[in-house]
């Protein structure tokens, strides 16, 4: 951490921040200047908070060097995490597309969904049993009878299951059901009780980013999930909250290159929630991996005018083929396969 004082700050001022770092157990570096005295904590800085300091007579201010977000922070690692789901990579330099239904409605369906996800040449599927809607009225999932139906269609295509998790009593069900990756949804970023169960499974994780959330609150939610020994952790920016309301989200493609700067787990995308609408979500798909994302996560139904939920921004099987073939082009012109 670092101190900087006053140019005012008199020599009793300067000894109370000193003593301060003394008492936390750190040592100290004072660095006097012709402006301004600079005195460094030098330890684990993560005893001290910069408020504790900015209170104090003399000082202007307090800052962290090393970041808050320690083991998903770049610099805890060289090179990038590759997060393996039933030995897949997703990470690496092959982008994985994780495709299906919104909401798990029939065994007919998910067969159905399971099979065009297949042929499209996906490797990876995602369904909701369990669904977080705005209106307490709309349909909220089949629960765990879904949970069956998304296995029991996905496993005999060796597909391994992307699914939400929304209540931190249903994590033994989860893995009962052997859900190979679980989702942690916008809406439950930083509920910080769920993120530390998670934290204590050996399941990848999906965190997708709040609706208002910072990238600084996205990094310090996985955090949690990592501090609890958990490191399979992916990042999901499926846009943010604006003052626009011609389309659903604002996909923040900004954020792809901006994380990935920051951090050294995978980042995907979600463009069937940042669009809202299904013509929207080839262009926002192709942009992502442009951008550098490690994968997509999209939604495909077998019949999207008969969704239960979502409808809009299903793709159907045929147009997910396009968007597979689309995506080859862009991923070999930025030196990555598919």
């Amino acid at each position: 951490m670092i101190i900087v004082m006053q140019h005012t700050a008199s020599a009793a001022d300067l000894a109370a921040v000193v003593d301060k770092i003394r008492q936390a157990g750190l040592s100290e570096h004072v660095s006097r200047g012709a402006e301004r005295t600079i005195v460094g904590a030098i330890g684990d800085e993560r005893a001290l908070s910069p408020a504790q300091f900015e209170l104090m007579p003399g000082v202007e201010r307090a800052m962290h060097v090393v970041k808050p977000y320690r083991i998903v922070s770049r610099e805890s690692r060289e090179g990038n995490t590759v997060v393996k789901v039933r030995g897949i990579p997703i990470g690496g330099e092959a982008i994985q597309v994780i495709a299906g239904p919104c909401s798990v409605e029939t065994p007919e369906q998910m067969d159905a969904a399971a099979e065009a996800v297949r042929a499209a040449g996906c490797r990876l599927m995602r369904g909701g049993a369990f669904k977080p809607r705005t209106s307490p009225y709309a349909f909220q999932g089949l629960g765990i009878s879904g949970l069956a139906y998304l296995q029991n269609a996905a496993r005999p295509r060796q597909l391994p299951i992307v699914t939400e998790l929304m209540d931190v009593r249903m994590l033994e069900v989860f893995l009962e059901y052997d859900v190979d990756v679980i989702q942690i949804g916008a809406r439950n970023m930083q509920n910080f009780d769920l993120l530390k169960e998670v934290g204590k499974v050996n399941k990848p994780v999906i965190l997708k980013r709040g609706l208002s959330a910072t990238l600084s609150e996205w990094l310090m939610a996985a955090e949690y999930i990592a501090a609890g020994g958990n490191h399979n952790i992916i990042f999901c920016e499926r846009g943010i909250r604006t003052f626009e309301t011609a389309y659903r989200n604002v996909l923040d493609i900004t954020a792809i290159p901006a994380l990935k700067r920051e951090t050294h787990l995978p980042v995907i995308v979600d463009p069937s929630h940042a669009g809202g609408k299904a013509w929207m979500v080839p262009s926002l798909a192709l942009a992502a991996v442009a951008a550098g994302a490690d994968g997509l996560l999209v939604e495909m139904h077998p019949k999207p005018c008969e969704a239960w939920c979502d409808a809009d921004q299903a793709l159907t099987p045929q147009e997910l083929s396009a968007l597979m073939s689309s995506l080859r082009g862009v991923a070999a012109a930025v030196g990555r396969t598919l």
